[in-house]
This record gives C-alpha cells, sequence and structure tokens, in this order.
C-alpha cells in the first residue's frame, strides 16, 4: 500500500466490462514512497477528489479491497487520508 495525493482523472467510454461505471484517478505517490514507476491510475469507489492524499492498495489486494476480484485492476483508491503531517 501506498500513499499519494490524487493529481488528476481519467475518462474512458470503452473498456472491460467490469469496469463500466467506475472512476479512475491519477495518483502520485508521496516522495518518500516513490517506486521506480512514477504516477498511477487506480480505480475510485470511494469518492476522493483531486488534490486529497488517498491510501492506494496495489496488485491483488486492490482488486479485493474494492470488491472486484475478477476485474483487471492494478490500483485502488481504499482510503482518503484526513491528516496528513509529515507526508512530504
Amino acid at each position: 500500500m501506498i500513499i499519494g495525493k490524487v493529481v488528476g482523472s481519467v475518462v474512458s467510454t470503452r473498456k472491460n466490462e467490469n469496469l463500466v461505471g467506475n472512476k479512475f484517478m491519477i495518483v502520485e505517490p508521496v516522495q518518500s514512497m516513490r517506486q521506480t514507476s512514477g504516477r498511477v491510475v487506480a480505480i475510485d469507489n470511494i469518492g476522493a477528489g483531486i488534490g486529497e492524499y488517498v491510501l492506494v492498495a496495489l496488485g491483488s489486494a486492490a482488486r479485493i479491497g474494492c470488491g472486484q476480484a475478477e476485474a483487471p485492476i492494478d490500483a485502488a483508491i481504499v482510503g482518503i487520508i484526513d491528516d496528513g503531517i509529515g507526508l512530504e
């Protein structure tokens, strides 16, 4: 799991049938949790907004965490951080 900041959104009119009706957000990991890759696209079932800090589950935990075990999901926003002192 990583902590990141929502920096944008993605709109996709054509997608896998298991992803229809879901919102996709672009999340930039905080500096201390940045891996080799930069930003990730994460499914958002909890209503995060641009500028908010969020918890992101990665891999199979993302599919299970958002209740879509059969969907092709690699990253999911599973929480919105209310108080992130010392994140950056």
